[in-house]
This record gives structure tokens, C-alpha cells and sequence, in this order.
């Protein structure tokens, strides 16, 4: 819809089921009321959050980059990403107030719908705000020029150059996004509840002080990455997470049953800041290796299948591998994953450092193996994206439209006038 009809009106049609959806979930009806209805209409309603989420991440860092100044993406759509944990944050809170204001009997009967019926307020105000936005530039040029396509996903997904573009972000850089986002910010609270038994209250106090210490670097590294380069960032913080996952864990696993709640803290943040690196840059970085022609579809796909089918999966495999016990078996599925899209995302000059790195990890316990996939996927990144929005891989699917880029690279220093070229 994005990329066929405008991304003012996909936005406002994701925005509305989004709302419609969350809000009927806390109007469903008992099991003991409608039987399995009731189950069964609480999974249409989660898949129609589903299909909406898919149209609101790309359309946002879409509208956000394509209005944006060249050098400034960077910074303003790193503004977007602090949304999910902000997201997140907010209903921790939320949860957490209801419990202890209503107490766990009535949050129990009744008191969980409150958190879905109050998002009521917030869809009324984003449909006012998105209400007044006008349509995106580059796509208002693209239909007063007639370079609309009439099937977006046949014409992207059924070329073979731009499903290689597709199959070279996801691995290079949205899957290990995706569990290097759910790792720090879900499974770290699933390992102090489910792992550790830490109380209900103190685990997500915990949890949400890290989220809103590590937060503002999201805008740190979007702004960086203007000046810098976007894949230096997203690569290490690939790298570093894929690394850290067995001490930080460790030192969790160590500190939270003696009550050190502070170094708890400590090493939850230290996950984020490491995911930030990556998911800061991301949604300026993605906007510019694909075509406009197909940029809401291309984006769409790869985002939501790393972080949907990656990292969604990411604490019911942990939780799986450990049994419930306090073991770090369950680390193994998220290294490996950010191992390998770090390996994907690094450049050629380090393939003989990717090289060793592979078999001395191939060597490590079962427990780091995610560490493997983490240090693949950099390696495929820096492989076949070093140039970034100028690789070959991306360049070739830019050709399939004649696309003319609508702006250089952001991070790049103009050549003076007069220098050589």
C-alpha cells in the first residue's frame, strides 16, 4: 500500500487497525462467557496488530528520511527508533501501576484490560496528528512522473536483484537487530522472572531504569551515523552484543539473588547502549539501499521479518534451551544470530579477521553460539554492504527501475569546487 497508494494513507489505515485491535482486546470476552471464541478472537485481534506494525516501522522511517535533510536523517529518524523502548517503557509503567493500585486479584479479573483500553487515547491523538501531515515528497514526485509500479511486492520480491538486496539486509542487518533488541530488552526480563525468580516488581523496576538510562543513545548514534557512516555503528554494536551476551548474563545471573540490583542495572544498560549502536542508524541506513519505487515494500520485509520472526522468537527459544533453570544455554540462539548478521555486514578488507573469528567461535561451547551468528551476520553486512547504499547488490536493484538516487550519501563529505575528481 505504501509504495502503490501514498504513505500518508498507508499510515493512517495501520494506525487505525493498530488501534481498533488493541483496544477490542480489552473488551474480549471470558472464556467462561463464549467458550473458545474467546481465545480464538484474541488470536485474529493479535494478528491484526500484526499486519499493522508491518506497515508502521517502514512507513515512519520512510516519511521521517524522505522529508529529512541529506544530512540530518541520521539524527531525526534515530528519533523513531527510541519508540519501541519508549513503547516498552511506558508499559512497564502502566502494568506495574495497575497492579499495585488495583491489586493482583482485580488485575487478575479484570484489571489487565485497563493498559489495552487506554491506548484508546493515544490512536485518537496520533489519527488527529497524522490527520494534518501532507504526502511524502518523493512519493508526490514519483506519481506526478508516472514512476509508480502497479504491483510493488510482484515487481520487488519476483526480481532477482532486489530479492538478493532483500536477502542481504535481512541477514546483514535486521535479523541480529531483531534478537540483539529482544535479547536486551525482553529475555533479560524473562531471565530475572522465569530463570532467576526474581519478584515481579523489582525485575521490571530493574529492567525499566536500563531502558530509560540507555534510551537517549538511540539519538546519539542516529546523529553520529550522519557523520560517520551508518554500517561502522550498526557492525559494532552487532559485534559487541554478540560478545557480551555470556558475562553481562553472568553477571546478572550472579547479582540478582543476593538483591545487587544496581549491577543488575548496570548490565541490562550495557545491552541496550550495545543495541542502540545498531538500531540507531538503522532506519536512516535502510531508507537509503532501497529504490523509492519499492522502498515501503523492501523495508517492510526485511524489518519485520528480523525483528518479527528473529527476534520475536528470541525468548521462547532462550526460555526453551534453558528449561527454566538459571543456565546460560538459552544465550546460544541470540549470539549465533548476531554473530552471523555482523559477519554478513563487514567489509572484504576484514574477511581473513571474519575468517579466524568463525573458527575460533565454531571451537567455543554450545552456550556461544549465538556469538556464531552474530559474528556471521557482520560478516555478510561488511561482505556485500561496505559500500553501503553504493554496493553492487544495492546498485543493481536501483538499475531494475532506473532509479536516480534523490540524494548522496548522507554521511559523505562533498568535493569542493575545483578538486579533482
Amino acid at each position: 500500500m505504501g509504495d502503490k497508494l501514498g504513505r500518508k494513507r498507508t499510515f493512517l489505515a495501520t494506525l487505525i487497525l493498530m488501534g481498533a485491535a488493541t483496544t477490542f482486546t480489552g473488551l474480549l470476552p471470558t472464556y467462561d462467557a463464549v467458550g473458545v471464541l474467546a481465545p480464538l478472537a484474541l488470536v485474529v485481534l493479535r494478528l491484526l496488530q500484526g499486519l499493522a506494525i508491518g506497515g508502521e516501522y517502514g512507513g515512519a522511517a520512510i516519511y521521517i528520511a524522505e522529508y529529512a535533510p541529506p544530512r540530518r536523517s541520521g539524527f531525526l529518524t534515530s528519533f523513531l527508533q527510541t519508540t519501541a523502548t519508549l513503547g516498552l517503557l511506558t508499559s512497564i509503567l502502566v502494568i506495574v501501576i495497575c497492579r499495585l493500585t488495583l491489586g493482583e486479584a482485580a488485575f487478575a479479573a479484570w484489571g489487565w484490560r485497563v493498559p489495552f483500553l487506554l491506548s484508546a487515547v493515544l490512536v485518537i491523538f496520533s489519527l488527529a496528528v497524522r490527520l494534518k501531515i501532507h504526502e511524502s515528497p518523493v512519493f508526490e514526485k514519483m506519481r506526478r512522473t508516472g514512476t509508480l509500479l502497479k504491483s510493488p511486492i510482484k515487481d520487488s520480491l519476483g526480481n532477482r536483484h532486489v530479492l538478493a538486496l532483500v536477502a542481504v539486509v535481512l541477514f546483514g542487518v535486521t535479523a541480529g537487530l531483531g534478537v540483539a533488541w529482544y535479547t536486551a530488552q525482553f529475555y533479560s526480563l524473562y531471565f530475572l522472572q522465569t530463570n532467576l525468580g526474581v519478584e515481579f516488581l523489582a525485575a521490571n523496576i530493574t529492567v525499566g531504569v536500563a531502558l530509560a538510562l540507555g534510551t537517549p543513545f538511540f539519538v546519539l548514534f542516529g546523529a553520529l551515523s550522519d557523520r560517520y557512516g551508518r554500517l561502522r555503528f550498526i557492525v559494532a554494536g552487532l559485534v559487541l552484543s554478540a560478545v557480551s551476551y555470556v558475562p553481562l548474563f553472568s553477571w546478572i545471573r550472579d547479582a540478582a539473588p543476593v538483591g545487587r540490583y544496581a549491577e543488575v542495572v548496570a548490565a541490562i544498560f550495557l545491552q541496550v547502549v550495545f543495541v542502540t549502536m545498531i538500531y540507531g542508524p538503522t532506519a536512516a541506513y535502510l531508507v537509503d539501499l532501497f529504490p523509492p519505487q519499492i522502498r515501503y515494500t523492501g523495508i517492510s520485509v526485511v524489518y519485520h521479518l528480523g525483528t518479527g520472526v528473529f527476534g520475536g522468537f528470541t525468548p521462547l527459544i532462550a526460555l526453551a534451551a534453558t528449561g527454566g533453570d538459571d543456565s546460560l544455554s538459552g544465550l546460544a540462539y541470540p549470539i549465533i544470530v548476531t554473530a552471523i548478521t555482523a559477519i554478513t555486514a563487514i567489509t572484504a578488507i576484514t574477511a581473513i579477521t571474519a575468517i579466524t573469528a568463525i573458527t575460533a567461535i565454531t571451537a567455543i561451547t554450545a552456550i556461544t553460539a549465538i556469538t556464531a551468528i552474530t559474528a556471521i551476520t557482520a560478516i555478510i553486512a561488511a561482505v556485500f554492504l561496505r559500500k553501503g547504499a553504493r554496493s553492487p547488490v544495492v546498485l543493481r536493484a536501483w538499475e531494475v527501475y532506473n532509479a536516480p538516487r534523490e540524494h548522496p550519501r548522507q554521511h559523505r563529505t562533498p568535493r569542493k569546487a575545483g578538486t579533482r575528481t
